[in-house]
């Protein structure tokens, strides 16, 4: 049914919708965001308030209905709509409004009714204001502040009609202060897809250092990837050898590389330090011999990544600063 349907409303997507849509990702939206943020001085960081589980089914089943006729996709898609929940004590819920948390069709219906509700609807109404849309994390970037609040009445009025609603308190204006702007304003960051965009020091033209408007991995990202290495509790597998723990852990190292490495890689490389931390305990713990020595677990680790800097993930991103994809 999602290939059968996806054939259908990809062509018709909006070029700013990246969520959950084939050859494109929440790296190329960042990218996209930081790019508008240097151009424009303002942003409209739009949170709507429990979208997925307040999308309307008449106005969703409508929107489909305009793109398939066919009597057997609306009644299933009309069903797992419908399909009440079973809580943890086995009890029964139903539902009233939302898509199905963890459905595979659910993220191209949500697309689908945001196509209609803001894609469509800002081309429109404001066409000349650019924004990424990823599911429902939303940025829109406009030349002024008055533009910024016309554009939040505006969508107040258009999400209730779309029975949705704007979170009061996590909706905000943004000023994307840098070197070359002036003025101030209590708000000058936002969160979008894990990365916190904020003034950062930059290098222009290979030696000045500057205030520029970027991305870097956010404070919330941060906290949950320190909260998982202490999870893992790597000194206290010693029963393990250091390549089994590398082996073990490198996917989730490699993962977080793979999407926060792409811009001001350095601030990653604080937190993935700390694995190293843990490692040297592992080594006092496991070895007697560097035990006896204040600093031999420290010596013995800088020996292990010289003669295998590959071994663990983080070794060769952390040692050259970050790498990053076209960072600055």
């Amino acid at each position: 049914m999602k290939q059968r349907l996806e054939r259908v409303l990809e062509p018709i997507f909006h070029d700013d919708s990246y969520g959950y849509r084939p050859g494109r990702s929440a790296i190329d939206a960042i990218r996209k965001a930081r790019q508008r943020c240097w151009r424009s001085n303002w942003v409209l960081d739009i949170d709507i308030k429990s979208f997925f589980d307040t999308i309307d089914w008449e106005l969703l089943l409508k929107a489909v209905r305009a793109h398939t006729d066919c009597a057997w996709e609306l009644l299933y898609i009309e069903r797992w709509l419908k399909t009440p929940v079973q809580i943890e004590d086995g009890s029964v819920v139903a539902r009233e409004a939302g898509t199905p948390q963890g459905g595979v069709i659910s993220p191209l219906l949500a697309n689908l009714f945001l196509h209609y509700a803001f894609d469509t609807w800002m081309s429109r109404s404001f066409p000349d204001i650019p924004f990424e849309r990823y599911a429902d994390d939303i940025i829109c970037h406009c030349r002024s502040e008055a533009e910024a609040r016309a554009l939040w009445r505006a969508l107040d009025a258009r999400f209730a009609a779309c029975r949705l609603q704007l979170h009061p308190q996590k909706t905000k204006i943004v000023y994307c202060n840098d070197w070359n702007r002036r003025g101030d304003f209590p708000v000058v960051s936002f969160d979008f897809l894990g990365y916190n965009f904020r003034p950062r020091k930059s290098i222009w033209h290979g030696k000045l250092h500057v205030h520029s408007f970027l991305p870097a991995i956010s404070p919330k990202a941060i906290a949950a990837i320190g909260r998982t290495i202490r999870g893992w509790r790597l000194h206290r597998w010693v029963q393990m050898s250091l390549e089994e723990l590398a082996a073990t852990y490198n996917k989730y190292i490699q993962g977080w590389i793979g999407y926060f490495g792409h811009f001001y890689g350095g601030r990653l490389s604080q937190v993935l330090r700390r694995i190293d931390v843990f490692l040297i305990r592992w080594a006092r713990q496991k070895f007697r011999r560097l035990r006896r020595r204040p600093r031999g677990a420290r010596y013995w680790l800088m020996h292990v990544r010289r003669s295998q800097p590959t071994l663990f993930a983080h070794w060769r991103f952390v040692n050259e600063g970050g790498w990053t994809s076209g960072a600055v």
